[in-house]
C-alpha cells in the first residue's frame, strides 16, 4: 500500500482528510532514503519517507508503514525510527501506518507509552489509514475522479464483503481512463490483494498490459502474455497432459473448458452467488467454449445464478 503513494505523494493529503484527519497543505515534497541504519550490524528501514513542506513553517517528515497484522516488536521500531528521523532532520516526524483488516487497524492506533506507570517517558500516537476511515467506493465515477485514492481504498477494503463491487468500479474506471493509468494501477491492485481470492475476481475483471513487476506472476505475465486467464491456464496444462494420451488437440480444448468452469464457478463464489447443484454441474460438464464464454461473462454481472442461463 506504501508505494501508491510513491506514484502519488500527494495522495496522502486527499487521503487523510477522507479519513476525517485535518492536516497541513503542502507545498512541497522530496523523497528521502529509507535507510534509517546506523553504523551497526542491526538494519532499519521505513516503508516509505517523504519531506514535506508548507507554507507556515518548517514542515514535517512522513513515514509510511505497511501493517498486515498486529506485532508488538513494531512499538520499539517504531519508536527508534521517530525519535531517529527527529534527531537527523530536525523536523517533526509523523508516523501513517497503513492496514487493510480493521483487527490491525484499532491495534495500529493505540498509543505507544514507554517508561514507567507514573511517568512517560516516550508517547508515539500514530495516525492509521484501514477500512475504517478510508472510503468505500462503488461508484466507478467516484473512482474514475481519483484513482490511487480508489486503488488505495480497495486495499484496505481487500476484507470487506463489498470489495467485489469495489474492484467492479475501479476496473469500470480503469477500463474508461485507459493508457498508462491501466497498465499502472491494475497491477498495484493486484500485488496489493496478494495471495486472496479476490486476486482472482481482479485478473478477470481488468484488461492485462505489459508487466511492471516482471517475475511477480501477475496478470500479465500469465495472462496477456499467455493469452489464457488463470483457470484456462490450468486447463491448458491439464489438456497438455491428457492430450499425450488421448491427443493433444482433444485434451487441450478438454483443459481450457474444464478452467473457463472453474473461473466462472470461481467469480460466483467471490460475488456471493447462491450455486445450485444442478447449476455447478451443468458449468461444470459443459465442453462448448462459446458458451463457457458467454456464461462467463454474464458471472460478472449475474444476480443469481437462474440470470446466467437466460435464453440459452
Amino acid at each position: 500500500m506504501h508505494q501508491i503513494f510513491r506514484e502519488d505523494p500527494e495522495l496522502f493529503a486527499r487521503a487523510l482528510p477522507r479519513a476525517g484527519i485535518p492536516f497541513p497543505k503542502p507545498t512541497s515534497i522530496q523523497f528521502l532514503d529509507t535507510d534509517l541504519a546506523e553504523i551497526k550490524p542491526v538494519e532499519r528501514r521505513v516503508d516509505t519517507l517523504l519531506r514535506i513542506s508548507t507554507a507556515d513553517n518548517d514542515g514535517y517528515l512522513l513515514a509510511f508503514e505497511s501493517q498486515g497484522q498486529p506485532d508488538e516488536k513494531k512499538h520499539s521500531s517504531w519508536t527508534y525510527y521517530l525519535a531517529y528521523l527527529y534527531a537527523k532532520y530536525k523536523v517533526p516526524p509523523i508516523l501513517l501506518v497503513l492496514c487493510r483488516d480493521k483487527n490491525t487497524a484499532s491495534w495500529a492506533a493505540n498509543p505507544i507509552r514507554i517508561g514507567l506507570p507514573a511517568h512517560t517517558s516516550i508517547a508515539v500516537f500514530p495516525l492509521v489509514l484501514g477500512p475504517d476511515n478510508l472510503p468505500t467506493i462503488i461508484d466507478p465515477d467516484e473512482a474514475e475522479q481519483d484513482i490511487p485514492l480508489a486503488v488505495l481504498s480497495a486495499l484496505a477494503h481487500a476484507k470487506d464483503p463489498a470489495l467485489p463491487a469495489i474492484l467492479d468500479a475501479l476496473a469500470t474506471a480503469l477500463a474508461n481512463v485507459g493508457g498508462n493509468a491501466l497498465d499502472d494501477w491494475a497491477e498495484y491492485t493486484e500485488i496489493g490483494l496478494g495471495d486472496t481470492p479476490a486476486r482472482a475476481l481482479w485478473r478477470n475483471l481488468v484488461a492485462m498490459r505489459p508487466s511492471r513487476f516482471p517475475g511477480s506472476g501477475t496478470i500479465v505475465e500469465e495472462y496477456r502474455i499467455k493469452g489464457f486467464t488463470q483457470g484456462e491456464a490450468e486447463g491448458k496444462a491439464k489438456g497438455e497432459a491428457e492430450g499425450r494420451a488421448k491427443g493433444e488437440a482433444e485434451g487441450k480444448a478438454k483443459g481450457e473448458a474444464e478452467g473457463r468452469a472453474q473461473d466462472i464457478l470461481r467469480i460466483l463464489d467471490l460475488r456471493g452467488i447462491d450455486i445450485p447443484e444442478a447449476a455447478r454441474e451443468r458449468i461444470s460438464g459443459c465442453t462448448d467454449l462459446d458458451m463457457l464464454g458467454t456464461w462467463f461473462d454474464r458471472s460478472l454481472t449475474a444476480a443469481d445464478a437462474d440470470e446466467l442461463f437466460a435464453e440459452m
